[in-house]
């Protein structure tokens, strides 16, 4: 699924955070990453499905997020679940702890990418959605579908 769009390389999504969760506002942090890990990367071996940051002691640490072996490592090859750390300026740090001490948001890594040679990720600010939201939101999806299902008949 490696999209390119304006010299980004999509390595992964979290596909789940858009469905789960209202995003009210997004940023760009850089990762602190391993030799290994950004091998296993570029080979497109990510998961983000059920990943979170945290902000502890004035630091950012993304938890859960799963990067797979790198396939060519030796015995050196780095662990898969562990906690990495975001990096970003003290200023947007201290929002994010201000948003995140907030009821009901939460600070979730929407996807990761490459940017220049460097692994960036996109960090959302959301607040989680309830049941209702969420049949109403695959509600509007499949009206939509239909509405475009229609106009194409009528082309033919």
């Amino acid at each position: 699924m490696a999209k390119k769009q304006s010299g980004e390389k999509v390595i992964a999504q979290n596909k789940t955070a858009r469905v789960n969760y209202f995003v009210e506002e997004t940023l760009e942090a850089g990762l602190v990453l391993l030799g290994t890990e950004v091998k296993a990367l570029r080979e497109g071996k990510a998961n983000m499905k059920d990943c979170y940051a945290v902000v502890r002691e004035g630091e950012v640490f993304v938890h859960d997020m799963h990067i797979g072996p790198y396939s060519h490592a030796n015995r050196m090859n780095h662990e898969p679940l562990r906690v990495r750390k975001l990096l970003l300026n003290a200023r947007e740090i201290k929002r994010l702890y201000g948003k995140s001490r907030e009821k009901g948001l939460a600070l979730i890594p929407l996807r990761l990418y490459f940017r220049k040679g460097r692994v960036k990720m996109e960090l959302g600010v959301a607040k989680g959605k309830r049941l209702y939201d969420k049949r109403e939101s695959l509600k509007i999806k499949a009206d939509k579908r239909e509405m475009e299902r229609g106009l194409r008949g009528k082309d033919r």
